[in-house]
């Protein structure tokens, strides 16, 4: 049986490796350094804790761990981290460790919760509702961060009606200006965009594993998608488009509203949410 301190630090990578991918997704978008160099930190400690757990599960079971899949995906994302780490060290390739990543997210994910033969079925049973609280907070994090964006939008319509029709006033200055108004917009989205993937992804696991007749097609995962497509395609449209002003702030304002609609109506037509556990 696997000790329990190192499914801890089975979870502890997840978490790292999440926000390393965040902070990739984030230097991806803006060239940031900082971000770029704090997310290839956290990969190598995630990379250095994996390193230590494979060694020392080849002590444990006196062979190489490769048998199974449970196994086969725990030493597919090290070779994943690896190779990606070797290749940015010596060649440099821009956005190679963002994403090669996501699918060592993915795998490191499926390993970590996954019920296995090496785990006892209340050990496998605890990681897949911890999975499933992951998933939860890790989404009703980026709703945080996606409402957020939502007032800041409504403040950017407000303020620019007010300027619009000439309406000074304290009301005008105590609302902070257009560009700050739409920056802080972009900058929750940037931030709740890869939260919001990263929880889906870890949902999806979750479904596979714990619903037994799982379907693409249930309204609460069509509606998830929906919502990170268009805050998506709220990204696209601010780098690549260059939108900006009024026309990016009611795209926002759209966005947040279909979020709503999934949050309450597509939820309680779903088959399976606030119904398993």
């Amino acid at each position: 049986m696997i000790d329990t301190s190192l499914l801890r630090i089975n979870e502890l990578m997840v978490l790292l490796y999440a926000l390393s991918v965040l902070l990739y997704f984030i230097d991806f978008l803006h060239s940031n350094r900082k971000a770029n160099v704090a997310a290839f930190w956290l990969l190598s400690i995630v990379w250095i804790l994996q390193t230590v757990f494979l060694f020392n599960q080849m002590i444990v079971y006196d062979r190489f761990p490769v048998l199974n899949v449970f196994e086969g995906l725990y030493f597919y994302t090290w070779v994943l981290i690896t190779l990606s780490l070797v290749l940015h060290r010596f060649i440099k390739v821009e956005f190679i460790l963002f994403f090669t990543n996501i699918i060592g997210f993915i795998m490191i994910s499926l390993h970590t919760f996954a019920p296995s033969n090496a785990i006892s079925a209340e050990v496998s049973s605890q990681l897949v509702s911890e999975l499933l609280l992951i998933h939860i907070t890790m989404a009703i994090l980026s709703y945080g961060a996606f409402s957020l964006s939502f007032v800041f939008s409504i403040l950017y319509i407000i303020q620019y009606n007010l300027l619009k029709k000439k309406k000074w006033g304290k009301r005008l200055l105590r609302i902070q200006d257009l560009a700050k108004l739409d920056h802080m917009a972009y900058v929750l989205n940037v931030i709740g965009v890869p939260i919001l993937l990263l929880g889906l992804i870890l949902g999806v696991i979750w479904a596979y594993i714990k619903i037994q007749h799982f379907h693409w097609y249930d309204t609460k995962v069509l509606g998830s998608f929906m919502v990170i497509v268009i805050y998506s395609f709220y990204l696209y449209s601010r780098i690549v488009k260059k939108w900006q002003g009024k026309t990016v702030a009611l795209l926002n304002i759209a966005s947040f509203l279909i979020l709503l609609i999934n949050f309450f109506l597509f939820g309680s037509l779903s088959r399976f949410h606030f119904w398993y556990s």
